[in-house]
């Protein structure tokens, strides 16, 4: 069973930093691409960034040079190094990764809170 694990969410204030870590195990599969996505309260689960194969890295425009996404894939892991966090970014964060066959597995996802 494919178990995405997330860590580092928690409350910071507007200008500071957090960054979040994902681990999945159980996988068969190879992963192509790993990324995260994004609730904010009331609204709906949005992209934030996203690495695929390794080469391939995608940010939503809100987060362009203030986010970091790294990782390996071949390791199964993901990283999101969040920089100049802004009350917008409030969110619930959500692992996500992709294997070679196009299955989508989820994490449980991680809060972040920036408060102003």
């Amino acid at each position: 069973q494919v178990q995405l694990v997330e860590s580092g969410g928690g409350l910071v204030q507007a200008g500071g930093s957090l960054r979040l870590s994902c681990a999945a195990s159980g996988i068969i599969f190879k992963i192509n691409a790993m990324g995260w996505y994004r609730q904010p309260p009331g609204k709906q689960r949005e992209l934030v960034a996203t690495n695929t194969a390794g080469t391939s890295l995608v940010y939503a425009e809100s987060v362009k040079g203030r986010f970091t996404i790294s990782g390996e894939n071949a390791k199964n892991t993901v990283y999101l190094q969040m920089n100049s966090l802004k009350p917008e970014d409030t969110a619930d964060y959500y692992c996500n990764a992709v294997n070679v066959l196009g299955r989508r597995y989820w994490g449980q996802g991680t809060q972040v809170t920036v408060s102003s």
